[in-house]
């Protein structure tokens, strides 16, 4: 068959050329049809949630603390994970641009010079070189043994992806660069919780401590007092024993809270991707903890799957799979390869770019792979393997999703109810320390009564704090577990 009779048929068949192997279909879940309408522990009474609501972008801004929403901006500007995850995207980007390369012809161009001497001696060609005339009986040249030529031309190979083998490679390579980019967004949540947790321990490590440094002198002159009872008869050596214990308790706790209060400092160095020199200078300042002032938007449920990071890189990963799989079927199937080599070849340079110099050859080959001991189907199931499993793993990612939040939002919810209890406490100690200042300025009770009702409001004041710092806790946890973009700009207000 004549070369013009077959590049018709070869121009058909990539027209007509198909894609081989299951297309990927997104899982549907109960959440899908809206099975699941309301978490369980939405209405926790006490709690403030707001169901219909968007979530807030940059919510930490509603604890008012410019520091903090500041050090959020630094962490995501400057955090090395963060760096290091945008490496990796890029290299993703150059892989999946390798794989695309494939899909067009690989022109190679040269140019040379080239010289050959033919040997008269050759067995095989040797005495093609020359003849003896058999009239004269000369020595005739037939061939010429000695030559050079000046070339330049070009190579063409192309795979004709008939079955769409390597555009399921470029599709799984996409895929898996989007997959970076979702675990970028989810180092981000991580990052940016992880600061927020760490600031608001070390302001509540801060306030703490002010609050045993005076509690510590209220007990200093309760003890003082005790000893001059002693003295004087009126007190016993068990009442100075207590004193003094109580006194070296709270004592004890100041040193605990400054190894707190410093180890979340150098956490917060870490994320911030600085020296603990460069971060100490940032809180020289002691402040208070902020608390915080806003309503957490929970959302619908079925609004998780897109939310969340982790399901959403496990549905990538299914995706990915898929489109790995399908490619592991299309390389059972025929390939089909154009080769073309145009170029120009000429004895003398000067006759080098004329037309007479003109050279090419083409051709279009197939290649299959007829049997290779099962190898082929063993790749095949492989990866059926690992998409059933991926299945699985988006199943596992989605139940414990749920789950988290479930958890949180109770948590949550009682954490917010500990802080009314808590207040309540501590109204009521306020009210004892004025009740017993009243007394002992009308002369019917000791000062001794005084100090003891300090120092039941001190204590109420640091489990206030305590209480303001889990709750802080929870907040933080359940945005996280909620998902969203946590991404800022440079504005700390926005």
């Amino acid at each position: 068959m004549k070369l013009y009779q077959v590049a018709p048929i070869a121009v058909a068949m990539i027209l007509a050329g198909c894609a081989v192997g299951p297309d990927y279909q997104k899982p549907q879940t109960s959440l899908d049809s809206n099975v699941y309408q309301a978490y369980l522990h939405q209405n926790i009474p006490g709690t403030e949630l707001g169901e219909s609501q968007a979530l807030k972008h940059a919510w930490w801004t509603q604890f008012n603390d410019p520091i903090l929403n500041q050090l959020v901006i630094d962490a995501q500007n400057q955090a090395i994970p963060l760096k290091i995850a945008a490496q990796r995207i890029r290299m993703a980007q150059s892989y999946q641009s390798a794989i695309e390369s494939f899909k067009v012809p690989t022109v190679n161009i040269g140019a040379g010079f080239g010289n050959y001497q033919l040997s008269k001696n050759d067995p095989l060609i040797g005495s093609a070189i020359t003849a003896i005339n058999p009239i004269s009986g000369e020595e005739l040249g037939l061939v010429d043994d000695n030559n050079s030529a000046f070339f330049a031309g070009a190579t063409i190979a192309w795979e004709v992806d008939l079955f769409g083998r390597i555009d399921r490679q470029v599709n799984a390579a996409a895929i898996r660069k989007e997959q970076l980019v979702i675990m970028r967004g989810g180092l981000t949540t991580l990052i940016t919780s992880d600061v927020i947790h760490n600031y608001l321990q070390m302001r509540g490590a801060q306030e703490r401590k002010q609050i045993a440094l005076q509690t510590a002198e209220d007990q200093l002159r309760t003890l003082e007092l005790v000893r001059l009872m002693v003295k004087s008869g009126f007190g016993s050596d068990l009442d100075e024993a207590r004193a003094k214990a109580m006194l070296a308790a709270t004592q004890s706790m100041v040193p605990q809270l400054e190894i707190a209060e410093n180890a979340h400092k150098q956490r917060l160095a870490i994320l911030l991707g600085e020296t603990p020199l460069q971060s100490h200078k940032r809180f020289t300042q002691v402040m208070p903890l902020p608390s915080f002032d806003g309503v957490i938007p929970t959302g619908l449920p079925s609004e998780l799957l897109n939310r969340r990071p982790d399901i959403r890189i496990a549905e990538r990963e299914m995706a990915a799979v898929s489109e790995e799989r399908a490619a592991a079927i299309a390389a059972q199937y025929p390939k089909v390869f154009l080769t073309g080599a145009p170029g120009v070849l000429a004895k003398d340079f000067d006759d080098l770019f004329s037309s007479d110099s003109i050279a090419w050859a083409a051709s279009v080959g197939i290649s299959w792979n007829v049997f290779d001991g099962g190898r082929g189907d063993a790749i095949v199931e492989m990866q059926q393997a690992r998409f059933d499993a991926s299945v699985l793993g988006y199943q596992q990612s989605v139940i414990a999703a749920f789950g988290e939040v479930e958890t949180l939002l109770q948590g949550y919810g009682h954490s917010q109810q500990y802080v009314l209890l808590i207040n309540e406490a501590e109204n009521a100690t306020n009210r004892a320390v004025d009740k017993a200042k009243s007394l002992y300025r009308a002369g019917l009770s000791d000062y001794l009564s005084v100090l003891d009702a300090q120092r039941q409001q001190n204590m109420m004041k640091d489990r206030v704090v305590a209480a303001k710092l889990q709750t802080a806790h929870m907040t933080i946890g359940l945005h996280k577990a909620l998902g969203g973009n946590w991404q800022v700009d440079s504005d700390p207000s926005s």
